[in-house]
């Protein structure tokens, strides 16, 4: 017994000394990416609230999978946490047979960070003008559209399957890979998170064809939305931080309450309306996770109607 209050007590004192080390942040997309600028900024926003340092890590790779087969796989201590995207947490359940970790039951909802409308874009030498265009060209002949997750296949397939048009999903590892080759004309076209685009579009790198979101987007309202052509299209991509299913309950609450914190910021809100997106700041851990079981159901029937099956 004698043993057993002393395991107790040195195990609640290591969870109230939470975090005793550097917490590693690890993104499922290269550096440049959204999902990685957002993770940075509230990186540095949480040592300032914890009083730890946080080391972003760029684990790019099967969707996300690799990202969280780390996290699985790291100590269940809350210093590992993982920013993750829908494609990890609520589309490889459904396109991929094997992940190599449960979506639901391995991971707890830490706190939503941003969603942000997708963003088709295309080189600014292009004939097209925008989506309509695009579509029009895929009815006469296969277009290869680049990104960089199963999310964005998703999307790319569901515009496919609604228009008829041919347009071939071509997987890279990150964006800036995607729009190098929108610009050198190895791609027809690229699809991907408007915030890591949107810098390359307002420098007249890239051309926008066209958002997902239900309306144009304030920072490119001349750009039209896919709804205008298909009213049934309307498509977000969305990050949120996550910790292993059995990370100790106190070591989860400091997390969420420096999430918190980081997501008022100033600094956050000045990153989040430059690049476009919409922060998260009322998802918490139990609003997330309901949030995160309605999206695997949205992209269920994306994949039925888009005839997708897990491989």
């Amino acid at each position: 017994m004698k043993a057993g209050v002393l395991f107790y007590a040195s195990t609640a004192g290591a969870q109230a000394d939470f975090p005793n080390k550097p917490i590693r942040m690890l993104v499922p997309f290269t550096a440049g990416s959204g999902a990685d600028g957002s993770a940075r900024i509230l990186a540095e926003q949480m040592q300032r609230s914890l009083g730890q340092s946080v080391l972003v890590e760029n684990r790019p790779g099967a969707s996300g999978a690799v990202a969280a087969m780390a996290v699985k796989q790291a100590p269940a201590d809350g210093h590992t946490i993982m920013v993750a995207s829908n494609s990890p947490m609520a589309v490889n359940p459904i396109v991929m047979k094997n992940p190599g970790y449960d979506a639901v039951k391995d991971f707890k909802a830490v706190h939503g960070i941003s969603r942000s409308m997708n963003v088709w874009y295309a080189a600014n030498d292009s004939a097209f003008k925008n989506i309509a265009d695009l579509v029009a060209a895929g009815k006469a002949k296969s277009l290869n559209i680049g990104s960089y997750s199963a999310g964005y296949h998703l999307g790319i397939a569901w515009l496919s399957n609604l228009s008829q048009a041919k347009l071939t999903y071509v997987p890279y590892k990150g964006q800036s890979q995607v729009i190098n080759d929108v610009i050198g004309r190895q791609l027809d076209a690229g699809m991907g998170d408007l915030g890591g685009a949107l810098p390359l579009i307002k420098a007249g790198k890239i051309k926008a064809l066209a958002v997902s979101g239900e309306t144009r987007h304030p920072s490119l309202p001349e750009v039209m939305t896919i709804r205008e052509l298909y009213p049934e299209y309307a498509n977000y991509a969305w990050t949120s931080f996550y910790v292993r299913s059995d990370t100790p309950a106190a070591a989860h609450a400091k997390l969420v309450e420096a999430m918190k914190k980081g997501l008022v910021s100033k600094e956050a809100a000045n990153y989040f309306t430059a690049n476009g997106s919409e922060p998260m700041i009322d998802f918490g851990p139990e609003r997330m996770s309901k949030y995160q079981l309605d999206e695997i159901e949205r992209f269920r029937k994306i994949a039925d109607a888009a005839g997708i099956k897990a491989e």
